[in-house]
């Protein structure tokens, strides 16, 4: 069986780097191609220069359309505004299409389900294996304990990221309200600030962080009387996303046309 040729969108991007490195490591795949903005100053550069592996030979390009042609699948760890124009484009092509994107409205997420009509679409709002079993013990816990169990939601990330709260973070509250039986919307406090009253019985909250250079950090707390459960992951290289990435594209592979998620790559 031939590898599997990947493109990453965002080559020049911190998470995009990653994505080069975890491809260009892995066995089954290579990289086959990559993107950046028109006007980037790294459009023609080297995909594994820009990594700083060595030259690969492959050039960034700022004209997705002809790329999509010749390559297997995406690995698009960009923004909402990219991600729902690389899902149609994934979709026209038929390809794998990993998107590990946060953040989209409710029309985006339309459109990415109209695109998985056609496209392998495998969407998390975190690839790491760490995380997806965090997300599956909160749904348990939660299930487990009832209301007189307060349930918090906590992250912390580095000062330029842009979205609040974090895709991870949203996958961790709806675990819980999903263990509680409950509508997120309904339940969610995503702010506090000045005389709110007392807390309502079945709340789940967020408390979000942001400074430095931290990668990702997330706890899920459960608070009653007199005990306190919390459960934690810390990220401290994003490679641990990346290296996800690159499993769920190759899991992808030969899968019929759908939405996806890491539970399902992990089998969870």
């Amino acid at each position: 069986m031939s590898d599997m040729k990947l493109a990453v969108m965002g080559a020049a991007g911190r998470m995009g780097r990653e994505l080069i490195r975890a491809v260009h490591e892995k066995e089954g795949c290579v990289v086959a191609g990559g993107t950046e903005a028109p006007g980037s100053d790294a459009v023609g550069a080297d995909l594994g220069e820009l990594a700083g592996i060595g030259p690969l030979g492959v050039s960034v390009t700022d004209e997705p359309l002809e790329l999509f042609t010749r390559i297997d699948g995406i690995l698009d760890f960009t923004a909402p505004v990219a991600s729902v124009v690389f899902a149609d484009l994934a979709a026209q092509a038929r390809i794998v299409h990993v998107m590990g994107s946060t953040g989209f409205s409710v029309d985006e997420e339309e459109r990415i389900a109209a695109a998985a009509r056609h496209a392998t679409i495998i969407k998390a709002g975190n690839m790491s294996l760490g995380v997806n079993l965090l997300v599956e013990l909160t749904r348990k816990v939660a299930r487990s304990l009832d209301e007189d169990f307060d349930i918090e939601v906590l992250e912390m990330h580095h000062r330029d990221k842009v979205d609040a709260p974090s895709g991870t973070a949203l996958m961790l509250g709806q675990a819980a309200a999903e263990g509680r039986e409950v509508d997120l919307e309904k339940h969610s406090v995503r702010s506090r600030d000045g005389h709110t009253g007392a807390r309502n019985r079945g709340d789940i909250g967020f408390a979000t962080l942001r400074g430095g250079s931290v990668v990702g950090e997330h706890s899920v707390i459960f608070a009653a009387n007199g005990e306190r459960l919390e459960l934690t992951h810390k990220a401290a290289d994003r490679g641990i996303f990346a290296r996800g990435g690159v499993r769920a594209a190759l899991w992808g592979k030969g899968k019929p046309p759908g939405i996806y998620s890491m539970v399902d790559v992990l089998g969870l």
